[in-house]
């Protein structure tokens, strides 16, 4: 049947960020000029690194990074959000989550510089308190400070806002119904033009390919998956995940292979997603289901994948969320 000029125009935007692409798919009335929207789309997202980077010296979090102890910061309202969220993760997940790993992440050559294996020695033997525990955020004023040394890394969470800054952008423009994502990290608003929800692919946790395991439905939800299968070092012969495990300051050694989290924003789903990776399927099972979280891990076990599902939404092979609230619970 051909379009008449009261069709939506379907619009699938892009563009560079946080060294990987955002995307952002919509329907919209013929009238609407897509370059405004692209615009703001990208200009929010720089927003996020300019502001969370830890490979840009000048980000506001390395700004961070460099005070002394005990002096008050400000800093950008999008950065205390994002903080503070990563403490109270930080504290729900008894630690597993924790924004606190900056050193050793880099250490281990996950930022900007090479694997170091005096680093490596330097940060698996030294103190170590959670963020949760050392970082005093006041969000009204804008003011962050740190109570010992401790260096941020916000890896585990920011792509997750960014999608969530993608998804603000475009409800401004009063878009409501949408799919955006930052390499992989999804969010779903309203439904498609043809009343079904979007779709999203549980990606196998394959390093060699990009396939999907399951088709994952969503209304007004976000989706994160945190792995082992696309970022890693090898140290030693040993391939690395680039999850950090908080309580010896190195890679996992052993963790499922892919947990995938579903919230109501994707700042949450990444970091729970993270903090359940630390935690694996039983602990972190045990967590999931306390809070109520809907969480799928995948486990490789000799005769292949295993599956774990917390939650009603991953049940079964095609699951779907509508209406999901916040899953950061007091």
């Amino acid at each position: 049947m051909p379009k008449t000029s009261t069709d939506p125009i379907r619009h699938a935007l892009n563009g560079p960020t946080m060294g990987t692409r955002w995307s952002a798919l919509f329907h919209a009335d013929a009238g609407l000029d897509p370059a405004p929207v692209q615009a703001a789309l990208q200009a929010a997202v720089a927003e996020v690194d300019a502001a969370m980077s830890t490979w840009k010296p000048d980000s506001d979090l390395m700004r961070l990074n460099r005070t002394s102890e005990n002096v008050w910061v400000a800093v950008p309202a999008g950065l205390a959000e994002v903080l503070d969220l990563g403490v109270r993760i930080g504290a729900l997940s008894g630690g597993a989550f924790d924004i606190g790993m900056g050193d050793a992440v880099r250490a281990w050559g996950f930022g900007p510089e090479a694997v170091s294996a005096g680093a490596i020695r330097a940060v698996m033997a030294a103190a170590r308190w959670p963020a949760h525990e050392v970082l005093e955020i006041d969000r009204a004023a804008g003011l962050v400070r740190k109570h010992t040394p401790i260096t941020l890394d916000l890896n585990g969470i920011a792509k997750g806002f960014g999608v969530d800054k993608l998804a603000g952008t475009l409800q401004g423009f009063g878009i409501t119904a949408f799919l955006v994502g930052i390499d992989g990290e999804m969010r779903a608003s309203g439904l498609r033009p043809d009343s079904m929800p979007w779709t999203v692919a549980v990606e196998t946790p394959d390093p060699e390919r990009r396939a999907p395991r399951s088709i994952l439905t969503l209304m007004d939800a976000a989706v994160a998956t945190s792995g082992d299968y696309r970022h890693h070092v090898t140290v030693r012969g040993q391939r690395l995940s680039h999850t950090m495990d908080p309580a010896t300051g190195g890679p996992l050694r052993s963790s499922p292979a892919s947990v995938t989290v579903v919230a109501g924003t994707c700042a949450e789903a990444d970091a729970w997603a993270s903090a359940l990776m630390v935690l694996g399927p039983q602990a972190g099972g045990e967590l999931a289901a306390r809070l109520d979280l809907d969480a799928l891990f995948l486990m490789r076990e000799a005769g292949g994948i295993r599956t774990h599902a917390v939650g009603a939404l991953f049940d079964s092979p095609m699951v779907s969320a509508a209406g999901r609230e916040g899953l950061v619970r007091a």
